[in-house]
C-alpha cells in the first residue's frame, strides 16, 4: 500500500544541515528552555504577520485555550465555531469550561457559513472562533461587523492556514488574537509539537505569558492560577525559525501541487476545491468532493493508493461531545460534507511522479463510476 498523504524525508534530505545546525545552535547556547531561540522566533513570527506580540507554546490546541483563557473566556461563556474542524479546537474550548455553539459551513469551501453566526448568539456568548479551514480564511468581514455589533471577541484558528490572506490580509491578524499549530504536517511545521498565539493587543499578550509559564510574572511568584506549563521547545523554536524563511517558498510548492490537480481533473465528477472570494489558499490540504467517495477509496485501496478524510466525523457527532445535544440532521450541510469528501496528497516535497500515480489512479476509478 502506497501511503502518499505526508511525509517529510524528501524534505529533510534537501534541509537536513540547516535543521541539524539549528540542534546544533540549542544544545551549544547554554539554554534549553525559554531561551534566545523562542524570544527570537516569537519576533519574528510576530514580524512576518505585521503584529507586536507573539507568545510561543507547547501545541496548536494550548494555543487556542491559552488564548481563550487570555481573552477572558471560561466557565459559563459560548464561543461560535464549527463542527467541520479538527477536534482540538472544540476540545480547546470545553478545556476552559466554555461551550462550544456550532453553526453550519459552505458546501463548497468547508468554511463557517457567517451568515447563521447572529441567529447562534445568547446572552452567553463570549467569543466568535472562525476556523481557517484547509488553507484559506473564513469572511472574516462579516465575522468581525457581527462581533463589534455584539460587543464580542475573535480568536482565529489559524492552525491551517499559515501564510493564507483574506484581502490582502494575512490569517491570523484579523481578530483579538489568533491561534497557530506546527505540528510537523502544518504548512509552517515543527519536527515535533509546537504552537502560538499572536495578538496586538498588550494586555492579552501579557497573559498569555504568564499563563503558559504557571501563572508567573516572576520565577516562583504565580499570579494567575489556573496557569500551565505550555512552553514553546527551544530546538523547536529554532528549526521553525529556519524553516519561516523558507514559508513563502512551502506555500508556492503547495499551489503548483494544486494547479497540476486542478488541471488533470477538470471536467471529471469530483467537486474541486473553491477559493473563496477575496482569498489566497495556501493548499494545506487539497479537499475534493464526490458522493461516492467510500467506492472510490476502495477502489484506489486496490490499486495500491491510501488517501485520507478530513474529517470523516462531524465535531457534534463523535461520542466524546455527546453532552452537548447535537442530533442527527442540525447541521446538514457539515453532514453531508463529512460523507463526502476526501483530500489528495499535499505537502511540498511530493513528487510529480507521486502526483501523477494519484491523478492516473483518480482519473481510471473515476470512469468505473
Amino acid at each position: 500500500m502506497t501511503q502518499l498523504v505526508w511525509g517529510y524525508l524528501d524534505e529533510y534530505e534537501r534541509e537536513r544541515d540547516d535543521i541539524l545546525d539549528a540542534v546544533d545552535t540549542v544544545f551549544r547556547s547554554g539554554r534549553l528552555v525559554l531561551g534566545p531561540s523562542v524570544k527570537h522566533f516569537e519576533e519574528e513570527f510576530a514580524a512576518y504577520h505585521g503584529v507586536p506580540h507573539c507568545v510561543g507554546v507547547d501545541n496548536g490546541t494550548n494555543a487556542i485555550v491559552l488564548g481563550l483563557r487570555a481573552l477572558g473566556v471560561g466557565p459559563g461563556d459560548e464561543v461560535i465555531t464549527v463542527s467541520n474542524t479538527a477536534a482540538p479546537t472544540v476540545v480547546a474550548i470545553d478545556a476552559v469550561g466554555a461551550t462550544p455553539v456550532f453553526v453550519d459551513i459552505h458546501g463548497d469551501t468547508c468554511l463557517m457559513d457567517v451568515e447563521q453566526v447572529e441567529s447562534a448568539i445568547t446572552d452567553r456568548t463570549r467569543c466568535l472562533l472562525p476556523v481557517h479551514l484547509y488553507g484559506q480564511c473564513a469572511d472574516m468581514d462579516t465575522v468581525i461587523a457581527i462581533a463589534e455589533k455584539h460587543g464580542l471577541t475573535v480568536l482565529e484558528d489559524c492552525a491551517q492556514a499559515h501564510g493564507a490572506r483574506y484581502r490582502g490580509r494575512l490569517a491570523g491578524t484579523m481578530g483579538k488574537a489568533a491561534a497557530f499549530s506546527f505540528y510537523p504536517t502544518k504548512v509552517l511545521g515543527a519536527y515535533g509539537d509546537g504552537g502560538a498565539t499572536i495578538t496586538g493587543d498588550a494586555t492579552v499578550d501579557g497573559n498569555l505569558r504568564r499563563l503558559r509559564y504557571y501563572g508567573m510574572e516572576q520565577v516562583y511568584h504565580v499570579v494567575e492560577t489556573p496557569a500551565y506549563n505550555s512552553r514553546l521547545d527551544e530546538v523547536q523554536a529554532e528549526i521553525l525559525r529556519r524553516k519561516l524563511r523558507r514559508l513563502d517558498t512551502y506555500i508556492e510548492a503547495r499551489q503548483a501541487i494544486a494547479a497540476r490537480y486542478a488541471e488533470a481533473l477538470a471536467g471529471t465528477e469530483l467537486v474541486l476545491p473553491r477559493i473563496a472570494d477575496g482569498n489566497s489558499h495556501v493548499y494545506y490540504l487539497y479537499v475534493v468532493h464526490h458522493p461516492a467517495r467510500d467506492k472510490i477509496l476502495a477502489a484506489l485501496r486496490e490499486r495500491g493508493i491510501s488517501l485520507s478524510i478530513s474529517y470523516p466525523w462531524p465535531v457534534h457527532r463523535q461520542r466524546g461531545f455527546a453532552h452537548l445535544g447535537y442530533r442527527q440532521g442540525a447541521l446538514p450541510v457539515t453532514e453531508r460534507s463529512a460523507e463526502e469528501i476526501f483530500s489528495l496528497p499535499m505537502y511540498p516535497s511530493l513528487s510529480r511522479g507521486d502526483q501523477d500515480k494519484v491523478i492516473d489512479a483518480l482519473l481510471d476509478v473515476l470512469t468505473m463510476m
